[in-house]
């Protein structure tokens, strides 16, 4: 499967029009559609937000086997669940390629740090 029709899949499942999955991803319905039918395809920190808002990790929207209800763990999308959970997602700061090889340790020593940054962040805005 393509990766135009693994969006498309993963769009309609998630139960989204090209335009609503556009406004998520901040991009136009005009390019939602190009990467449907293929005119264009996504970049790398497309990739990554597509990715974050329809819930998947990237590697299935890039890989060519698209297998939600089996999908293995990996540290990308162990990444994407706490930038979801902690709302570090407006950050942009993930290089796709640099992260891909970390280890379960280092997941949980970013999620250690991610709790840290949160509790400072709540600290300083209830002394704010």
């Amino acid at each position: 499967m393509t990766i135009g029709r693994r969006i498309k899949e993963l769009r309609k499942r998630k139960g989204y029009t090209q335009r609503q999955l556009a406004e998520r991803v901040k991009v136009s319905s005009q390019v939602i559609s190009n990467w449907e039918r293929e005119y264009t395809t996504p970049d790398s920190s497309d990739v990554a937000r597509l990715a974050n808002v329809l819930e998947v990790s990237t590697d299935v929207l890039i890989n060519e086997k698209l297998n939600s209800s089996n999908e293995k763990s990996d540290s990308l999308s162990e990444i994407n669940k706490l930038v979801k959970e902690y709302g570090i997602e407006q950050f942009g700061f993930f290089d796709i390629e640099k992260w891909k090889d970390l280890s379960q340790e280092d997941i949980e020593e970013i999620k250690k740090h991610f709790e840290y940054v949160v509790f400072q962040a709540k600290q300083r805005n209830k002394d704010n």
